[in-house]
C-alpha cells in the first residue's frame, strides 16, 4: 500500500505563514521562505492586502507584514491546517526533538562570533580559518541530526519540507566561505533555524 503523502498548503496561507514566523519581509526573501515564485508571491499579496490581511510599509524596503487581521486569520487557519491532517501528534514529537538540539545550535552561534583568545571570548574576526573550520564542522553535525527531524515534519505537513533545503543551501555557502551565511544574512543558518523555531511554535499554538 502507498504511504499517504502529507497535506499541501495553499499558496495565501503559505504566504500568511511566512509573515507570521519571519516578520516584515519584501517578496523576494518570501519567495525564499514559501517556494513559490516571486510573481505569485506578489499576487498573493495583493489578494491578502485587499482582505485587510496584510499591509505593505513605506520606505525603501517595501516590506509586507501582516495586520491584526491577518494574524487572526493565520492562528485560525494553521490550527485547521494542523488538525484536518490528523499531524498534531507528529508534529509536536518532532518539536519535542528539535528542542533538543536548539541549545546546541545556539551554542554553535555563540562560538561562531566570540573565540576565547587568552581565556577570554573576544568577538571572532574569522582570521583563523582552522577555527572557524572546526565551528562550522560542528554545524554540519546538528545539521546531520536535524535532518531526520525535518524530514518528519515534512512526512506530517508538506511546507516543512523547505527548510531543509535552505538550511543545507546556507550550510553550504557558509562552507563555501560566505561567513554571512552563518548567522548574519536574512538566508543564513541561524536565522531559518530561528524562522522554524517560529513556524513550530505558531503551528502548535505555543507561546514563546
Amino acid at each position: 500500500m502507498t504511504a499517504p503523502h502529507p497535506p499541501r498548503t495553499t499558496d495565501d496561507l503559505l504566504v500568511l505563514h511566512a509573515l507570521r514566523c519571519g516578520g516584515h519581509a519584501a517578496p523576494a526573501r518570501l519567495a525564499a521562505a514559501t517556494g513559490l515564485t516571486e510573481s505569485a508571491v506578489e499576487s498573493e499579496l495583493i489578494d491578502l492586502g485587499v482582505d485587510g490581511l496584510v499591509t505593505r510599509a513605506s520606505g525603501p524596503f517595501a516590506a509586507w507584514g501582516l495586520t491584526e487581521a491577518g494574524r487572526a486569520a493565520h492562528a485560525r487557519r494553521i490550527a485547521g491546517e494542523l488538525d484536518s491532517a490528523g499531524a498534531r501528534g507528529a508534529v509536536r514529537a518532532a518539536y519535542d526533538r528539535f528542542l533538543v538540539l536548539n541549545p546546541e545550535l545556539l551554542d554553535l552561534c555563540t562560538a561562531w562570533q566570540l573565540k576565547p583568545v587568552g581565556g577570554a571570548p573576544a568577538v571572532n574576526d574569522h582570521r583563523d580559518p582552522d577555527y572557524d573550520a572546526r565551528v562550522l564542522a560542528g554545524f554540519a553535525r546538528l545539521h546531520e541530526r536535524a535532518e531526520p527531524v525535518i524530514a518528519d515534519l515534512a512526512a506530517a505537513l508538506s511546507r516543512f519540507g523547505r527548510y531543509r533545503t535552505r538550511l543545507a543551501a546556507a550550510l553550504d555557502r557558509a562552507r563555501a566561505g560566505e561567513t554571512a551565511y552563518v548567522a548574519d544574512d536574512l538566508a543564513s543558518y541561524h536565522t531559518v533555524w530561528a524562522e522554524l523555531h517560529e513556524d513550530l511554535l505558531a503551528t502548535l499554538g505555543l507561546p514563546r
